[in-house]
């Protein structure tokens, strides 16, 4: 295997595992979003681990996000509604806690802009062309 293509795949597997365990902490702070850190863990575990690629296919949570996703870019509503109350949840916390700073609002105006996203994806295959 040449020198370039092990670079990739470690580089990738860092990804993946970085991504991942993004993704699990994101399960329990609420404004991080678990979804998009689990896809982008799967698509690098594709290019760099068949064995957490495998694992997150099966994972019993990961599995069937991951499924949706490659077989039409679904987002179960039960997903975004839980995005959107842990980003409301969220910026309510930052307006609460923090000085309301330009940081506060552009990550609110991120949050906005993600959940816009999520919901603007299809929920079945029923919506999808």
């Amino acid at each position: 295997m040449p020198a370039a293509s092990k670079l990739s795949r470690l580089l990738f597997g860092l990804l993946a595992y970085v991504s991942l365990g993004i993704g699990l902490i994101a399960i329990v702070i609420p404004g991080l979003p678990t979804t998009e850190f689990i896809l982008l863990a799967a698509w690098a575990a594709t290019k760099s681990s068949p064995r957490l690629s495998a694992w997150l296919e099966n994972h019993r949570l990961f599995g069937p996000i991951l499924s949706n996703w490659r077989n039409g870019r679904i987002i179960a509503r039960r997903a975004k509604i839980s995005a959107t109350v842990s980003m409301m949840l969220c910026a309510g916390l930052m307006l609460v806690m923090l000085d309301h700073g330009w940081p506060v609002y552009l990550a609110i105006v991120g949050m906005g802009m993600g959940n816009l996203w999520i919901w603007s994806r299809p929920e079945s295959l029923r919506q999808h062309p």
